[in-house]
């Protein structure tokens, strides 16, 4: 009998290129593939709720998968953590229905970017947090931070050439909390664009520096214009913190 596995997914993304398959590297994807095959000796192919990008790290991503073997569904995730890199561990596994999709399901997703402002680099910290030594205005960033709470057209916050059909999303909390050294922009949503979350770190990161005004934000919202927007953050400050989804 057939049955289907969700996983809750943690990983660091440093040694990946991302969470899909590539012709170019190893992916996350391709590890859960590969591993679960062997454990379960069939063919596996495991579907993600968030294909995260080249050195994006996770602490709760979602997959599933159909198998048709006969291990619980709860005891997959101690045995497949036997074969696992260190740097993957599943969180949790379990039985869902058969038409249990994680993409297509109402859900709250939740990211964290990460910037360590300082003035020098701290070497344990170069793999998830993203350096910026010039001083950031954390007020800014949040007054800024607080035009992206809510319904809008997300366009000016997303990668050119997306293929998707609507840049329509809800944010529902953009928070930006400092604690030291660390600044941390904590984004929840109903989904996000490709580079969405990176986009809005760059951007309130330039309004932290001082060259953007936190109240220019609605105008690079209605302009709908990628150029509008500050630049891409890069991927090794991004986590993903985890994914609710709606009973």
């Amino acid at each position: 009998m057939i049955k289907r596995v969700k996983l809750t997914v943690a990983y660091d993304g440093t040694n990946y290129k991302g969470w899909q398959i590539q012709p170019n590297g190893i992916t996350i994807e391709e590890v859960l593939n590969r591993e679960l095959s062997r454990l379960l000796g069939e063919t596996v192919t495991v579907t993600g709720a968030s294909r995260t990008d080249s050195g994006v790290h996770s602490l709760g991503n979602v997959a599933v998968f159909d198998t048709g073997a006969r291990m619980p569904a709860e005891k997959i995730s101690f045995a497949l953590n036997q074969r696992l890199p260190a740097d993957i561990v599943v969180q949790d596994s379990c039985e869902v229905a058969p038409d249990w999709h994680p993409r297509y399901q109402n859900s709250r997703k939740t990211y964290e970017y990460r910037i360590l402002n300082r003035t020098f680099r701290l070497p344990s910290r170069r793999f998830d947090t993203y350096f910026y030594h010039h001083p950031l205005d954390v007020a800014a960033m949040r007054r800024a931070a607080e035009y992206l709470v809510g319904e809008h057209d997300f366009k000016s916050f997303c990668a050119v050439n997306a293929q998707v059909r609507s840049t329509v999303r809800t944010v529902y909390a953009c928070d930006v909390l400092r604690e030291g050294d660390l600044i941390t922009i904590r984004v929840t949503g109903n989904g996000f664009l490709y580079n969405m979350v990176r986009i809005i770190a760059g951007t309130l990161i330039k309004a932290g520096s001082g060259e953007l005004m936190p109240d220019r934000m609605p105008e690079i919202l209605a302009a709908r214009d990628r150029g509008a927007a500050g630049p891409t953050a890069p991927a090794y400050g991004l986590t993903m913190i985890g994914i609710e989804y709606e009973s």
